[in-house]
């Protein structure tokens, strides 16, 4: 095992830099995917290793579940031992697992509370609250994905206005952003190291459908007009994992963004690139970061195995 076991733990650095560049440089469509499985990879990765740093350094305390043959010089000889690592990371690994079961609890029952708020709507794609509190976002599950909107935020936006809004809710529906903001929040709970990545994810998300509403609309500057007024007013989302026009973050450069050219659709960036370095380097430090916990995981395998009395 070695050293080699704690790479997973450092390695999601070296995804800072394409997380800087990609919402600059890429088109939203392709940097939420690249980072979100970026994220994803690494987070379950550094999970696996804190795991087995986790057995491993407290192999010998009382109580513990492993065979005494894991206890023989040759054995400890082949992986590293330190009690003190294995017992701090006893602590991590349970923190790891009682932040990610929370945020999946939450963002289930956020849910299903608002799926038994529309029960006695029709089921149409549309859900029109009358509340005087401007809110609108994609809900996603149930008998079918809705987008629920209230009428103090139809009050405050155009016709066309309101035609973007429903252009962008329905773009976060088609396109399963909340999977992707779902992802990139547990990895950022599994790996603090992810975090960036997790707050690009949600910009990059809100911009690809900024630019699937501008496509289905016809006007750029439209869906600018609607996204800024209904940041002036709305409250946002009910939890960060849902997806909504008005969701919380750098407005400002996505209206900019809107009045600009579309981007440039490219599956990926050119290697002679500021952007294109930046996007291999997170290839290799999640290739690495994958080879070493899979390294690690048959290594313990192996040992366990062989310290294991038939």
């Amino acid at each position: 095992m070695g050293v080699f076991v704690f790479l997973p733990l450092v390695l999601p650095l070296t995804a800072w830099p394409i997380a800087r560049l990609a919402e600059q440089h890429l088109h939203p469509r392709t940097a939420t995917r690249l980072l979100t499985a970026v994220a994803a990879v690494m987070a379950l990765c550094s999970t696996v290793c804190l795991a087995l740093v986790m057995v491993v350094g407290t192999a010998q305390l009382p109580g513990n579940p492993l065979p005494d043959g894991w206890s023989d010089p040759e054995v400890r000889a082949a992986v590293p031992y330190d009690e003190v690592v294995g017992k701090a990371a006893i602590p991590a690994l349970c923190a790891v697992v009682a932040t990610s079961a929370r945020a999946l609890w939450r963002h289930g029952r956020v849910r299903r509370r608002a799926h038994r708020a529309l029960a006695g709507l029709p089921g149409t794609g549309v859900a029109v609250l009358p509340d005087e509190v401007p809110y609108a976002y994609a809900l996603p599950g149930g008998r079918r994905d809705r987008v629920v909107v209230s009428t103090a935020l139809l009050d405050c936006l155009e016709p066309g206005e309101r035609r973007a809004l429903f252009a962008h809710e329905r773009a976060h529906l088609a396109a399963g952003h909340h999977r992707f903001l779902l992802a990139v929040r547990l990895a950022a709970l599994a790996n603090p190291f992810l975090r960036p990545l997790r707050t690009v994810v949600a910009y990059t998300a809100e911009r690809w459908a900024d630019e699937t509403a501008a496509r289905t609309v016809g006007d750029r500057r439209t869906v600018a007009t609607a996204i800024g007024k209904a940041a002036l007013v709305s409250r946002g989302t009910p939890v960060a994992t849902l997806a909504g026009l008005a969701a919380p973050g750098p407005v400002p450069r996505r209206v900019a963004a809107l009045l600009g050219p579309a981007p440039v659709v490219r599956t990926w960036p050119p290697v002679f690139t500021s952007v294109g370095l930046a996007a291999w380097a997170a290839a290799a430090g999640t290739a690495v970061s994958a080879m070493s916990s899979a390294n690690a995981a048959v290594t313990m395998f192996l040992i366990l195995r062989t310290a294991t009395p038939l």
